[in-house]
């Protein structure tokens, strides 16, 4: 980030994301961005009343001072001149209390006025929410007006009107002012008809709404008492606002509640007027004094928080998580663009409000800083900690729920904290500014840990992104030779395909050859618990893995990786390895592992084929959503659910960019979910990643790929990511797609649907590509293997439900991965009931190819004899179980175990053995 970009994000970067918020909140209710933009400018004009209230106040001070001093000034410049004029100058500015600088406090509105001009400025330019939409006679809020047409000529009609407002604004509000004020306003006015001329519609009707609030601004400082009659003013509209979010507001609850809680806000001004009144003859107490220092610390302790410790935090826990390696960005700038924008918040906008309040505002002010701190504190390390698992575009994978006794409890000790704080700023001053600084030094020595995990994890990928930034992924199949594909979906479900090719009876015939095997197991949920004995076979199922416990699960891990590439490297194939998961146990997998071995080429695939433009959307995202998240977690539990919003944050969406995808109001879906479309454009490149060639050349390939993990809804019946999804009508009509053979999967659980799509989804591009295959030749001579790691517990089946006393104790669909094989020259789609297990895929793949073969590390033979009889696989009962950054002993951490022989789908062959053990056998 460059200097010039920390100082937008600094001072321009709040207000806009205030903009952002503001919009995004009023359309939930308005429905139409024209009337948001109606509620944008009542909303900010209002909220900024009091600083312009203030400037004008003190421009009045200027002017005054000036007029006092003008006539002594003028008998100085005079009577005097050179040096000596400017010391009696001096002398006379200092004899009345005056500074040079006091001439700044005139232009204190422009100064104001510039930011938030920018601000709106660059967010109604660029708002896609605007584009193609009318209002009113406005054709397109995102295009210039064009509302007068004189013969050829098109006149945009806004501006003109905007500054016809201003001008009579002007007027009215410089009646008795000096020429320079008039002159400076004027000239204002005049710039902004030729710079604002052919704006967007949007950003000129918002502008001149501003102008339309301003102008009735003056006219009413003209009536007699203006602060009575606007406070009555706010009290109906508050009562009218009320009256809406309870009886017509068709919106989500907390939505209502937060705009329920606005009405009540603006009842405010009343109360204090009543009570105002009621005090006139009560004796004043004597006023507390403010402390700037105090707001300092404040301020700058809830920047620390928000903007280093949240972020940092964050960030730390799975630092290479939000790198991509094809748009390398290192994730501290996440961090340095949260504590910009926290900075900007609260001690520069905060900043702003705090140095124009009145002494009594400035102490209320100081109050609810150090009020503030403390609520961000307590709601941050105890409240909300168990949302689940947070994707890198900081999105809750489980949904986020809270419920309404953790509300109740979050409010009531919220209460309780305000009063003991209230009570220690008042009577322990000392003690509340240590408590600050202590804070300050403490949080920042926490974050910077924190940063220096981020740089260790993350550093070495940095070279990894710049060796592979001028690497193309491919493989090579041969026409004439021997083809072996080991391809790994991650977490594709097994029991989905007899209702996938159900409902598309087309891919049966791309499947041509293939046998579904419907009774597979898998030994683990996870993929660090199962990936090894998939790839390396029966020596790395979990159990073996603990047995062989002076091992680190890393160095056991890679040589399971390595077992089929070396082994196929060895006999003359042609080696290709992609994506393969946790080498050196590393989330963006380490493929260095391979580097002994010259004749394997090794790719990172994920996120290559991405759109270049969609990347950089994604970590602009990121960089403002940190701050926005950070903010929600230290934010009261009622306002959590609120501000996460579904984890877009407010955000106005680009639909067509990557990132998330989230809920509208009426059932359908916004976005592209940023990991689907990493993994997914993979598969739509493997025909553009495959090289077809004549010569007489064996190839191995041996492939991983996570679009079955990454959950989002597709448009059906394509099953294909769109910017917006619409299944309301295809899901009601055919509903009855989830029962085959008398078997009814549940779709109940809102993972369900997702779940389903993007298997069918990742069928669907395999098919794609076996017909490219066929096309060219090499789809006989093939033999391909489709396997998962491991399945996903969503109680679809009761037949995979092992309960005991009518209690769920496992939900066994985890254990049941996809395995589908293709052998040479087979024809004909079939189903097998055989007792398979993920961990039978090295043997297939070389049954036949390779004779006698054997694991390269420990010469043993690769079979599948050891599924006879009893198995073990290892569940999960804690959040650490998938995390290879704390899961990387030498054995798993202790776990619940269980056991199962010849048939997954009969409950009755399976039995828990131990409980939070390393062995299932203790």
């Amino acid at each position: 980030m460059s200097f010039g970009t920390i100082l937008y994000t600094i001072l321009i970067s709040p207000l806009q994301m205030f903009f952002e918020f503001i919009f995004g909140f009023a359309e939930r209710f308005t429905g139409h961005p024209g009337l948001s933009i109606i509620v944008l400018s009542l909303v900010m004009n209002f909220l900024v009343l009091p600083l312009y209230k203030r400037a004008d106040a003190m421009q009045a001070e200027e002017r005054d001072t000036e007029a006092k001093l003008h006539d002594g000034l003028a008998h100085i410049k005079k009577s005097f001149s050179g040096d000596e004029r400017m010391m009696i100058q001096q002398t006379y500015y200092r004899q009345n209390h005056y500074k040079p600088t006091d001439a700044f406090k005139g232009s204190v509105s422009l100064f104001l006025e510039i930011p938030f001009f920018i601000a709106a400025y660059q967010f109604l330019s660029n708002l896609q929410a605007l584009q193609g939409v009318s209002f009113g006679p406005i054709s397109d809020l995102g295009s210039a007006d064009g509302l007068l047409t004189i013969g050829t000529l098109s006149i945009n009609l806004l501006p003109i009107i905007m500054t016809i407002v201003n001008m009579i604004s002007c007027i009215i509000y410089t009646k008795g002012f000096p020429m320079k004020t008039k002159i400076q306003l004027y000239g204002m006015a005049i710039f902004f008809l030729f710079f604002l001329y052919d704006s967007p519609a949007g950003l000129l009707f918002y502008w001149t709404l501003n102008n339309v609030f301003s102008l009735v601004k003056n006219i009413f400082y003209k009536l007699k008492d203006p602060g009575k009659i606007l406070a009555w003013m706010s009290c109906i509209t508050g009562i009218c606002v009320m009256v809406f979010a309870f009886f017509f507001a068709d919106s989500a609850v907390e939505d209502n509640a937060i705009l329920f809680l606005i009405g009540a806000c603006l009842e405010i001004p009343v109360i204090k007027l009543w009570f105002r009144k009621g005090s006139d003859t009560v004796k004043k107490e004597s006023e507390e004094q403010p402390s700037t220092k105090m707001f300092i610390l404040s301020a700058l302790l809830l920047a620390v928080i928000l903007g280093a410790l949240i972020p940092s935090s964050v960030i730390s826990s799975s630092s290479q998580e939000f790198v991509d390696l094809y748009n390398f960005h290192d994730p501290i700038y996440y961090v340095v663009s949260a504590f910009a924008l926290s900075f900007g918040t609260c001690l520069i906008w905060f900043g702003v409000f705090y140095g124009l309040a009145s002494k009594k505002g400035k102490v209320l002010f100081e109050k609810i800083m150090w009020i503030l701190c403390g609520i961000a504190v307590m709601d941050y390390m105890f409240f909300g900690t168990k949302f689940g698992t947070l994707s890198s575009a900081l999105v809750f994978t489980a949904g986020f729920k809270i419920t309404g006794i953790e509300m109740l409890v979050n409010i009531a000790l919220i209460i309780i904290l305000c009063i003991v704080m209230t009570v220690t700023f008042q009577r322990y001053p000392k003690f509340t500014a240590g408590a600050l600084a202590t804070g300050i030094l403490a949080i920042s020595g926490m974050s910077m840990v924190n940063m220096n995990k981020i740089q260790t994890a993350v550093s070495p990928l940095k070279e990894q992104s710049e060796k592979i930034a001028e690497q193309t992924p491919n493989f090579t199949l041969s026409k004439t030779g021997e083809n072996v594909v080991v391809f790994m979906l991650d977490r594709a479900m097994g029991s989905y395909i007899p209702y996938i090719f159900n409902e598309k009876p087309e891919l049966a015939e791309q499947f041509d050859g293939f046998t579904y095997y419907a009774n597979t197991l898998s030994y683990g949920w996870h993929t660090n618990f199962a990936s090894a004995a998939l790839f390396g076979g029966y020596e790395y199922t979990p159990t073996e893995l603990n047995a062989r416990s002076s091992e680190s699960l890393m160095s056991k891990q890679n040589e399971a990786l390595k077992v089929l590439p070396v082994l196929f490297d060895q006999n003359g194939y042609d080696v290709t390895v992609c994506d393969v998961p946790y080498g050196n146990y590393q989330w963006i997998t380490d493929l260095s592992i391979y580097d002994e071995y010259p004749n394997i080429s090794a790719y990172h695939t994920i996120g290559k084929f991405n759109d270049e433009a969609a990347n950089d959307a994604v970590y602009n995202k990121n960089l403002r959503n940190f701050f926005c998240y950070s903010l929600m977690k230290s934010s009261p539990l009622p306002l959590q659910v609120f501000l996460y919003d579904s984890g877009t944050y407010f955000q106005p969406e680009d639909a067509s960019a990557y990132g998330t995808q989230s809920w509208n109001e009426d059932g359908t879906l916004s976005g592209l979910d940023e990991t689907f479309m990493d993994n997914y454009n993979v598969l739509k490149s493997l025909p553009d990643m495959t090289n077809i060639t004549e010569e007489e050349q064996n190839s191995f390939l041996m492939m991983d790929n996570e679009t079955p993990h990454a959950e989002t809804h597709l448009q059906e019946p394509e099953y294909e990511p769109s910017a917006k999804v619409d299944n309301r009508a295809y899901d009601e009509e055919n509903e009855d797609r989830f029962t085959v053979n008398g078997r009814t999967m549940n779709m109940d659980d809102g993972e369900s649907y997702p779940t389903y799509e993007i298997n069918v989804a990742s069928l669907q591009q395999m098919g794609e590509w076996f017909d490219y295959m066929r096309e060219n030749g090499v789809y006989d001579n093939t033999r391909i293997i489709l396997v998962a790691d491991h399945g996903f517990p969503l109680g679809q089946f009761d037949e995979l439900k092992l309960k005991d006393k009518n209690e769920t104790v496992e939900d066994l669909e985890a254990y049941a991965p996809l395995l589908m094989v293709k052998d040479f020259n087979s024809t004909g789609f079939s189903t097998s009931d055989e007792f398979m297990t993920n961990a039978d895929v090295p043997e297939i793949a070389t049954s036949e190819v390779i004779e006698n073969a054997a694991n390269p590390f420990t010469g043993k033979l690769l079979r599948s004899d050891a599924k006879q009889g009893t198995q073990y696989v290892i569940s999960s009962t804690n959040a650490a179980d998938w995390d290879v950054s704390r899961n990387n002993g030498n054995v798993f951490l202790p776990n619940n175990w269980f056991s199962v022989h010849d048939n997954i789908w009969d409950v009755n062959n399976w039995k828990q053995e131990t409980k939070l053990s390393t062995s299932p056998t203790e």
